[in-house]
């Protein structure tokens, strides 16, 4: 009898999901670039939750420009609609060192299960347990001292790249300002870089903007509907922050908030409605908009005068919130 399985999903080149209900995954990462691993950082990987065998990568700079001062820790949540992307992709790991080498800082970079083998809210379980993992090891009497020794649990950022952002905006509500859950570990503030949010209602940019976007609106659709609860909407409170059933972000207390997006991104409407909902409740937060910029503009091309820009308004956020 002939095979009548047939294609339904594919995302990147990286993810297929058949009719049958069978789901293929490629090694291979969707952006083939090398790796420019030059020894200034130093990296490695660490389970930080056995059960799904889920792995985080630290870096730190060979030779910190402060023999003395320990350093902060930034979280770097990876992106992929929740469906791709992980810690050892190279475009991810070239940022990560950069990060690593212009902050000055730890970087740790969690991998999260993916779906639509693993529906939303497992991610956002396991961005927390990335976090918890770092108090256990500030509490520990047997500490990682690759990381202890230099890192400052007491100056702690909690960076997400698109999903990843979406990820960190979930953290910040369910930590709240001071992140008292975490003692010792104290978050500083949150980054998020071009944040993916969705809802049922399109925004303006998103049903007029650019349709050779990089990510297009196609696209944005399919890791919803790969991703978000079997039965849910786009209006779900891990997809819209100010959907129907979201928690009232006014009356949760904040730490910082730092929201960057490209100009040409077309979930820059989301990220600057969230932004101004927010500074109208009179939390702490900034927006800044790179124009013409592409979503994942700063790993696709790290080096660009609008990635230098980036960086530079990060490190400014860090120094800014480090007291």
């Amino acid at each position: 009898m002939e095979d009548s399985k047939y294609e339904v999903e594919e995302c990147r080149g990286v993810l297929r999901v058949y009719s049958d209900g069978t789901i293929a995954r490629s090694s291979k990462p969707s952006f083939e670039v090398s790796i420019h691993d030059d020894g200034s950082i130093l990296w490695k990987d660490v389970v930080f939750e056995a059960m799904h065998n889920l792995q985080l990568r630290l870096y730190k700079p060979a030779y910190p420009t402060s023999s003395t001062a320990k350093l902060p820790v930034f979280y770097y949540i990876h992106g992929g609609g929740f469906c791709i992307g992980s810690r050892t992709w190279p475009n991810c790991q070239n940022y990560c060192f950069k990060l690593a080498s212009d902050l000055q800082a730890v970087v740790i970079s969690p991998d999260y299960r993916l779906a639509p083998e693993n529906r939303l809210p497992a991610a956002i379980e396991d961005g927390y347990a990335a976090v918890k993992w770092l108090q256990d090891q500030a509490v520990s009497n047997e500490p990682d001292t690759w990381l202890t020794d230099v890192a400052d649990f007491s100056r702690v950022f909690i960076s997400g790249d698109s999903a990843g952002g979406n990820i960190a905006h979930h953290l910040a509500v369910r930590l709240q300002a001071g992140s008292a859950e975490l003692d010792p570990v104290r978050v500083r503030g949150y980054v998020y870089l071009l944040p993916f949010f969705g809802g049922t209602k399109r925004t303006k940019f998103e049903a007029e903007g650019p349709k050779e976007a990089f990510l297009d609106i196609e696209l944005i659709d399919r890791f919803w509907r790969l991703s978000i609860p079997i039965g849910s909407t786009t209006d779900h409170p891990i997809v819209n922050p100010f959907g129907p059933s979201s928690p009232n972000l006014e009356k949760i207390d904040l730490d910082p908030i730092l929201v960057l997006v490209g100009g040409c991104d077309l979930l820059k409407d989301r990220a600057q409605d969230y932004a101004n909902k927010l500074k109208s409740f009179g939390k702490n937060i900034e927006y800044v908009e790179f124009e013409g910029q592409q979503h994942g503009f700063f790993t696709i091309n790290p080096n660009s005068e609008a990635s230098k820009k980036l960086m530079l308004v990060i490190k400014k956020f860090i120094q800014d919130n480090s007291s």
